[in-house]
């Protein structure tokens, strides 16, 4: 995999929302495919599509039914548009956040992929790790989609993604998109200096390197 050009294909930023529990952090991250939106959705919405890029899937994947990932988060599908929309609950170690995924039609037949993470961080967690914490994890799914809708209905299977992301490939990868996200949540508003501090907190604790 090409690290440069799948880290400039993505589109990453940070904001805001008020809840009625009070204020959420929302991450988003963008990027188009070489595919059309049928198949895109069939991608994140089919159980046996879902673990060739992302993870194995089990439960109910319609309005109102319950999912769970294997070995992470599991919640309930809030709201289902095919092929153009869902949202769902994400629910882990005990906290529930929210996602919501768009699908978009480009022109030459592309799909933009666009994900909503919306949680309640308290600060002193942000300003320790600040966006890369949820969203270096996000770029990490983008490349096992981007992997997967452009080489064939392979995929990548667990193992391959944990040796890819201990090599120095993954490695880069890591860095470079906790410098991204770096940078969106310095353009939302945040110190440049606390910002970069908390890249290095969460790069760190992605590979298993002290901070610099």
């Amino acid at each position: 995999m090409d690290v440069t050009h799948q880290i400039a294909a993505v589109e990453r930023r940070v904001g805001s929302r008020v809840l009625p529990a009070g204020e959420a952090r929302v991450l988003t991250i963008s990027q188009a495919y070489d595919a059309p939106v049928e198949d895109v959705w069939e991608a994140c919405t089919d159980p046996e599509r879902i673990r060739r890029w992302f993870l194995p899937v089990s439960g109910e994947l319609r309005l109102h039914g319950r999912y769970q990932l294997e070995g992470q988060a599991g919640g309930v599908v809030q709201r289902c548009d095919p092929p153009e929309s869902f949202a769902a609950t994400w629910e882990y170690g005990g906290e529930v956040s929210w996602i919501e995924v768009r699908l978009t039609a480009e022109p030459n037949g592309r799909t933009r992929f666009t994900l909503e993470h919306v949680a309640h961080i308290d600060d002193e967690t942000w300003a320790r790790f600040g966006p890369g914490a949820m969203g270096i994890g996000w770029d990490l799914a983008l490349v096992g989609l981007a992997t997967y809708l452009g080489g064939g209905t392979g995929g990548v299977t667990p193992e391959q993604a944990n040796a890819w992301l201990a090599s120095d490939e993954g490695r880069e990868f890591i860095v470079e998109s906790g410098r991204r996200w770096d940078e969106a949540s310095v353009a939302a508003g945040t110190d440049p200096a606390e910002a970069t501090a908390a890249t290095e907190r969460v790069v760190a604790a992605y590979t298993g390197a002290p901070p610099a």
